[in-house]
């Protein structure tokens, strides 16, 4: 493996005695000393291994810290295996089959139970949905018992709250499919048991309880209405405390994470009076905030822990990297030693045992992509259980950094340029590799299997952070609003002349490539400025916006639907998506490009692939289509991603090779 020097500041510091498990060299030098010469290239990585996935996925430790259950992929079937998490022996395991039964997540209730949400495609009133069953499987004697009622609802794994122990449950569930769900207690220990709790109201959808187990808040849309219902206690009436419009900021603030028993008090992530997301202090019953907890005053509060006795432990934002702000001495303390100690650029807790005997870390960066480690702070033992991708040795990897660019209108962007290794970084072939989204979701520094790959090959890559990208803070976020097509592409092209103005790239092999959002951006940028670009590649691209906002009609209130089709389109007088929608326009198209899309993808659906598909039948240019089966908006399965990798591949060394 690839983990040279790993454990070496470790032992220095008397941590961590070695592990016959562990995979370990002798000294950080050693990682050093194998790094390629600056001018040398390094060797060419197959494919399959940036598609490769370490066996064991999702790990979580179990409330004592003495079991891991985590998610493995073996022929094409998803398994939860546990293991023992000292010498990691198999204790069970449970295998999804093959008859397209997907896992969609899995939490342990107790030590001795995890709970398994399920799904699978049926019909429901005439069309495709995905139902979704909540099962309990029992770690002792491998017993799987469905939890919940039987009526032919969608949503059947809505856990409202589990009990410390793992003795039973709160679901959130229909009784027909014609009424709001109400909710119900299942005992776990025994025959599952239910005893409805709350009973169903008018316009609620969604139920939140406290941490002791009691049900006290009510939300969901209704004729054009966000209601919300209220109680102190489990023995108080119910009470409206609002009925908000859709762009009623109050709507935000029961986005709930957690509500303290016995109290009206409880913690939310919402925006400042600076417009920046940040961990606050809420009284429910007043509908007040009564402190800020913390704020970062640059960048948004993304996430945010609570510990057992319902105070913040920790949370966390992403200036350039993810970053974690603990709130106790001890914590920071060990955090503190791992950033010290081990040789990678992060180190994060991603799991630990209730009490902090245990936990599982995660350490890697930009250019590796990391490995997963168990800690036991009494035995100063790490021991390394997996790695994120077992066949790529990370010394043949090279680090982003981050730039920054002045977008035409003077809108400040910043973005990540990855080098590749052993090659001037003069007039190199660049590909523009927009993020998704586009909406609240941005780039940072940290691994990108398709940076890596491309970079492997000779291109240099850029990913810009446009206008309308989250964690900038709400004011660059409205930015985006009614920008897509516009805006939010010329701060692509600016990004493209920025790196040309800087002596990196040739304006003569210039390609954007990307996914879902990206996609488009990357078909939208051949049609909108083909003196720019030499080719595009697009994964589940949108190519026609009218009819992606009629489909995403279909997960969102009439009035939420609204707002999201104002954000997209904004309030410019007679202003068309027509005129922004590759599919439309692919009369236009003067570039080569590369269409790829999965027949099961309920993100981005195959009918915009098809469209794009009838559009371009008859193009006078190249244009490459791709077809995966069985495959949605992102990749499940190995073999699907690299069979994008080596079209993508195929298709740059056509139409922009890099040598």
């Amino acid at each position: 493996m690839s983990r040279a020097g790993l454990f070496a500041a470790w032992a220095a510091l008397a941590l961590c005695p070695i592990s016959a498990n562990a995979q370990v060299a002798a000294s950080a030098s050693a990682k050093e000393a194998a790094i390629p010469a600056p001018e040398a290239r390094p060797p060419v990585i197959p494919t399959s291994d940036f598609s490769s996935r370490n066996d064991w996925r999702n790990s979580v430790l179990s409330p004592d810290g003495n079991r891991i259950a985590t998610q493995v992929e073996v022929d094409g079937e998803t398994l939860i295996l546990v293991i023992d998490a000292v010498t990691f022996a198999p204790v069970r395991k449970f295998g999804t089959g093959k008859d397209k039964i997907a896992l969609e997540w899995f939490r342990w209730a107790g030590n001795d139970r995890v709970l398994l949400g399920l799904s699978a495609i049926a019909q429901f009133m005439g069309e495709d949905a995905r139902f979704t069953r909540l099962y309990s499987l029992n770690i002792n004697d491998g017993a799987l018992q469905l939890v919940g009622r039987k009526a032919p609802v969608v949503t059947g794994d809505d856990v409202v709250y589990i009990a410390p122990d793992g003795s039973w449950l709160l679901l959130s569930i229909q009784a027909s499919i014609y009424d709001y769900p109400s909710v119900y207690r299942f005992d776990l220990t025994g025959d599952s048991r239910e005893t409805r709790v709350v009973s169903s109201r008018e316009g609620i959808w969604n139920w939140i309880a406290d941490d002791q187990g009691v049900v006290r808040i009510g939300t969901g849309w209704s004729m054009g209405k966000y209601n919300i219902i209220y109680r102190k206690s489990g023995a108080d009436k119910w009470a409206t405390v609002g009925k908000f419009k859709p762009d009623d900021p109050a709507t935000r603030l029961w986005d709930v994470m957690k509500i303290i028993g016995g109290s009206d008090l409880g913690y939310i992530l919402d925006e400042g009076k600076d417009g920046r997301v940040e961990l606050q202090q809420f009284d429910y019953a007043k509908r007040e905030v009564v402190k800020t907890v913390y704020a970062n005053p640059e960048w948004d509060v993304e996430q945010a822990w609570l510990g057992q006795d319902d105070e913040p432990l920790a949370a966390s934002f992403t200036d350039d990297r993810d970053r974690i702000v603990w709130f106790r001495d001890a914590d920071k303390k060990l955090q503190a030693m791992l950033d010290k100690s081990m040789v990678e650029d992060e180190a994060w807790i991603t799991s630990r045992a209730r009490d902090g005997s245990r936990m599982l870390i995660w350490a890697g960066g930009e250019a590796d992509p990391g490995a997963l480690y168990v800690y036991t702070p009494a035995q100063n033992r790490m021991v390394q259980f997996a790695e994120m991708r077992p066949k790529i040795r990370f010394i043949d990897l090279v680090k982003p950094k981050s730039v920054q660019y002045d977008a035409r209108d003077g809108t400040k962007i910043s973005a990540y340029l990855t080098l590749p290794r052993g090659r001037v970084a003069k007039n190199l072939p660049l590909i523009l590799l927009p993020h998704g989204g586009p909406y609240g979701i941005r780039d940072k520094l940290d691994y990108n299997d398709e940076v890596q790959l491309l970079a492997n090959r000779g291109y240099a890559v850029l990913q810009p952070n446009y206008r309308g990208s989250g964690g900038y803070g709400k004011g660059f976020a409205d930015l985006g609003i009614g920008q897509i097509g516009r805006k939010m592409q010329d701060d692509l092209d600016d990004a493209t002349d920025w790196a040309v103005a800087q002596g990196i790239a040739d304006a003569n092999r210039v390609c954007v490539v990307g996914g879902s959002y990206g996609g488009y951006a990357a078909l939208w940028a051949v049609l909108r400025n083909p003196e720019r670009y030499r080719c595009a590649a697009s994964w589940a691209g949108v190519t026609d916006w009218d009819s992606q906002l009629r489909y995403d009609r279909n997960y969102f209130s009439r009035s939420a639907g609204k707002k999201w089709r104002a954000r997209i389109q904004g309030d410019q007088e007679g202003f068309d998506l027509d005129s922004v929608s590759p599919y439309r326009q692919a009369g236009t198209l003067s570039r080569p490009i590369l269409v790829g899309h999965g027949t099961d993808d309920t993100n981005v659906p195959f009918s915009q692939f098809k469209k794009m598909r009838t559009a371009t039948a008859t193009a006078k240019v190249p244009v490459d289509l791709l077809v995966i089966e069985d495959e949605g908006h992102s990749f499940t399965k190995p073999e699907n991603e690299q069979r994008w990798y080596d079209a993508l591949l195929a298709f740059l060394a056509k139409n922009n090779p890099a040598d």
